[in-house]
């Protein structure tokens, strides 16, 4: 264990969760910091709990997939330092649940593909294979909350700047249009209206970042090519 002074306070930090020269992490802040770590492990038992439960009627082997692809930011986030620019606004907070939780409220509807199946297995594979790269880039930079953990540049991050939501989009897109419905389009909009909130959300906190405006300034797009 190692021990990080702030202004005559002391926070305690396991081995694995101190980074050299990082800025010193509040006792508020931590707090913080668990009750983001609580919030994505609860999230993530429900879902695996949804995801397991329908493997087990369909043996769907990308039900699977899915769930190994939000296992990935689990593990990150237990093994992640906890930051010290982690946002306190309520309204971020309440962005990151909301857009985390809002797509696990989709059920599959009993309806004919409106669009070929194999572009709509196309883009729930590419919208998964992208997250994951995402996930993969960002590591133990991986949170809900807007926060700065490390300003990434490669991979997909040289296309847009937000690839772990446009994987998300894709995906939902895919499903949507292989399964429609009128409750699946509705939440499905709302999470992305709740995306592109997060999205400004979390770059007013990145843009105080040098890095993060010299990135910005080279890849333009947020979150799809050519349009936003």
């Amino acid at each position: 264990m190692s021990m990080q002074a702030v202004k005559g306070q002391a926070v305690w930090l396991p081995r694995l969760w101190r980074v050299p020269g990082a800025a010193p992490v509040t006792p508020r802040m931590l707090a913080l910091d668990l009750c983001e770590r609580a919030v994505i492990a609860a999230v993530w038992v429900y879902f695996a709990h949804r995801a397991l439960a329908s493997w087990t009627l369909t043996a769907n082997v990308f039900t699977l997939l899915l769930l190994l692809a939000e296992t990935l930011p689990l593990v990150f986030m237990l093994i992640r330092p906890p930051s010290a620019t982690l946002s306190r606004k309520p309204l971020d907070w309440a962005l990151a649940i909301l857009g985390t939780i809002t797509p696990l409220m989709v059920t599959p509807a009993a309806a004919d593909a409106i669009a070929p199946i194999a572009l709509c297995y196309a883009l729930m594979l590419g919208g998964v294979f992208t997250q994951v790269a995402a996930k993969l880039v960002l590591g133990r930079s991986f949170g809900i909350v807007a926060a700065n953990r490390g300003v990434k540049v490669v991979g997909p991050y040289r296309l847009v700047r937000h690839p772990m939501y446009a994987g998300y989009t894709m995906t939902h897109v895919g499903f949507l249009l292989a399964m429609p419905s009128l409750s699946t389009a509705l939440l499905y909009a709302l999470e992305l209206a709740l995306q592109v909130a997060r999205i400004y959300r979390e770059e007013r906190v990145l843009r105080m970042d040098a890095d993060y405006r010299d990135f910005a300034a080279r890849v333009r797009y947020r979150l799809l090519p050519g349009v936003f």
